[in-house]
């Protein structure tokens, strides 16, 4: 059994300009090692704004700087300034007074008016921000903005990930094409529950600010609080979008087709980039889609997927390459939803579901069927698996991407600090 990661692809598509905003990330001296650490993402058209946040009870200064940013500025906004290698959480009153200088040099740099710039930050929690490293960094950040600019930001806000993320899709709204572009970051303290997971989308769409609010909940319930990799939610989650309504088409003022087309397209970015944080998760061997359907509702079809996806049981026994079904039937039990073990079926397959590769039936109305163990062995062996389990209750369903839990995943936590 290996104890080396597998390495997922990176992505083979490159990100998307979006009309009137610019990217850019260098190294400004917060990480040692001389690697990005700081990005910027900038519009000189003034933006709507929308975003959703951690519910940890103990939220990082510059999530707290945003949620009131958010509250006073929600159609004005023209930049999000993010570095790594520190998260700014659990600092206190200097922390919160570093968020708003952060944000205040993004301001000044830009020309822009006041309570203008979001901020994120991620890294180590605890630490304070070596603040004058980035009001160092920003004017040279800014230097660098430019429409290609997506990949060296996607870099900059790495911390543990072995590859940058980024998404982009295209759709006709109007008459016009409009783009929707995001980079993301996260491989570790990954369960999100928003309503150490940062993601920044830009879109030139024009819409209303509370309909972007609403499109973004909807992307967001469908993608990112849909994986687990440790079952940690952070104390910095945030996802952010910006909409600077450049494309030229007539504002999206209802929930409509055009209000669909671009909430669609604003969820594949998310599931693209919520996945990609899945495949890169730290100690990462496997990819897995937990699908359950039959559910009595879809709240419990979601309750159940995510006992699945987070029990370190199960999770061991997908590293492991064991085919222990025993594991994923306990967790549904659990789950704390409702559930009927006669009616309970339990398939697995290679590959993502959609994929189309043959399932192989381990349970039959909560009885194991007569496969064979080196047939589900092979399965469990391959880099993505499917578990798809049906309970005949309703039409209730769910489905979630998690990960296996490695050694490379004790390790690199247990000394993420030295």
């Amino acid at each position: 059994m290996s104890s080396t990661a597998h390495s997922f692809p990176p992505l083979s598509t490159l990100p998307l300009p979006v009309t009137n905003f610019d990217a850019a990330g260098i190294h400004c001296g917060i990480k040692p090692d001389g690697a990005l650490d700081l990005a910027l993402i900038a519009s000189p058209t003034a933006c709507r704004a929308a975003a959703v946040f951690t519910q940890n009870a103990f939220p990082a200064a510059p999530v707290l700087y945003d949620r009131t940013l958010l509250q006073l500025n929600p159609e004005g906004t023209h930049a999000v300034v993010i570095n790594s290698g520190n998260a700014n959480a659990c600092t206190s009153a200097e922390g919160n007074a570093n968020a708003r200088r952060m944000a205040e040099a993004t301001e000044k740099t830009l020309g822009g008016t006041d309570n203008s710039a979001f901020v994120m930050s991620t890294g180590v929690i605890g630490a304070q921000l070596p603040i004058a490293v980035i009001e160092a960094g920003i004017p040279q950040v800014a230097a660098k903005l430019r429409p290609d600019g997506w990949q060296e930001a996607a870099a900059a806000i790495m911390t543990t990930d072995v590859f940058p993320k980024w998404a982009s899709r295209r759709v006709e709204i109007g008459g016009q094409t409009v783009t929707i572009t995001g980079i993301g970051k996260g491989a570790g303290m990954i369960h999100p529950n928003m309503a150490t997971m940062l993601a920044a989308l830009v879109t030139d769409a024009a819409i209303a600010q509370p309909l972007l609010q609403q499109a973004l909940h909807a992307a967001v319930n469908r993608s990112f609080n849909r994986i687990s990799i440790d079952g940690d939610t952070s104390t910095n989650d945030t996802v952010l979008v910006l909409a600077n309504g450049a494309a030229g088409h007539a504002e999206i003022r209802d929930a409509g087709a055009d209000y669909v087309a671009l909430r669609d397209a604003l969820t594949d970015v998310s599931i693209e980039l919520a996945q990609a944080i899945v495949r890169n998760g730290e100690g990462v061997t496997k990819f897995v889609t937990v699908r359950i359907e039959g559910a009595v509702s879809d709240g419990q079809a979601h309750q159940i997927a995510n006992a699945i996806a987070t029990s370190p049981l199960v999770k061991t026994a997908f590293y492991g390459n064991d085919a222990n079904w025993g594991r994923i039937l306990c967790a549904v039990g659990y789950s704390g939803a409702q559930v009927d073990p006669e009616q309970a079926h339990l398939f697995i397959a290679s590959g993502e579901p959609q994929a189309g590769n043959p399932e192989l039936q381990l349970v039959d109305a909560g009885t194991p069927t007569a496969y064979l163990e080196e047939d589900a062995a092979a399965i469990f062996a391959e880099n993505e698996i499917s578990v798809r389990v049906s309970l005949g209750l309703g039409d209730g369903t769910a489905t979630v991407w998690t990960s296996d839990l490695s050694y490379d995943y004790v390790t690199i936590n247990a000394e993420y600090r030295t």
